[in-house]
């Protein structure tokens, strides 16, 4: 059943020494573009990279070496407003993309598309791992696949056969994502000590890596401070300009 399937998903890191097959990488990407798109202008572009040199080379840059030199397959899901550049050319039309609704259709899309990969993979008794660790140096990973203006990594992806067996870490309840009407922030005095306790419970008792911690002192510690912060410049020389 699908929304088992969904509710099972725990991102693997360490894989078996299988690639996947062109066939199998066409099986799954054909899937994923039936995601929704918005308007249909389909602003998003896959890299699969199978070259041995730039898979070491993307696992320096995204400091992610294992999970990029290990996996059965990798991918770059970019956000690409070029090919509709070029669907303007065929038009006459001079097609711009500089606002920052063209930034959200972009990367809206590109997120559908992966999501639906994933789901498509992890049908097939793959496993999965998105790495955000490709905006560590999006610049150089552009320049090692050769990205146009227009079209930058928003992350990575990998697939391959799990090598290991992770425990479903635990989501925040429904109640506090799902708001009825109106936004309801008190409800958090209440919920956030609640899912720490079970946070914490789950890192002290899941088989590898256990941990002492809770979800607020995680996500305290991780927005303290801007991460990367060279992104606007760099996505400006790719022509998103914020506008």
């Amino acid at each position: 059943m699908v929304i088992e399937l969904m509710k099972s998903h725990a991102s693997v890191r360490d894989y078996k020494e299988k690639q996947l097959t062109r066939e199998e990488v066409s099986e799954l990407v054909a899937a994923a573009q039936h995601a929704a798109s918005s308007h249909f202008v389909q602003a998003y572009s896959i890299v699969w990279v199978t070259d041995p040199e730039k898979r070491k080379q993307l696992g320096e840059l995204s400091r992610n070496a294992q999970q990029m030199e290990g996996a059965g397959a990798v991918f770059l899901m970019c956000a690409d407003y070029n090919r509709l550049k070029h669907a303007g050319d065929m038009q006459g039309e001079a097609i711009s993309f500089d606002h920052a609704e063209n930034l959200i259709v972009a990367v809206t899309d590109v997120g559908l598309l992966a999501q639906n990969l994933a789901l498509a993979a992890e049908s097939k008794g793959y496993g999965i791992c998105y790495i955000g660790g490709v905006r560590n140096n999006m610049e150089a990973i552009s320049d090692l696949v050769g990205l146009p203006e227009g079209v930058f990594p928003v992350y990575g992806l990998t697939v391959g056969v799990p090598n290991e067996s992770n425990e479903v870490k635990p989501r925040l309840p429904v109640e506090a994502i799902l708001h009825e009407n109106a936004y309801d922030e008190a409800k958090y005095k209440t919920l956030l000590p609640e899912y720490d306790e079970t946070i914490q419970r789950y890192y002290q008792e899941r088989s590898t890596n256990q941990k002492v911690a809770t979800w607020t002192q995680q996500m305290a510690t991780f927005l303290r401070k801007p991460r990367r912060p060279d992104l606007k410049g760099v996505l400006a020389k790719k022509g998103y300009l914020f506008k």
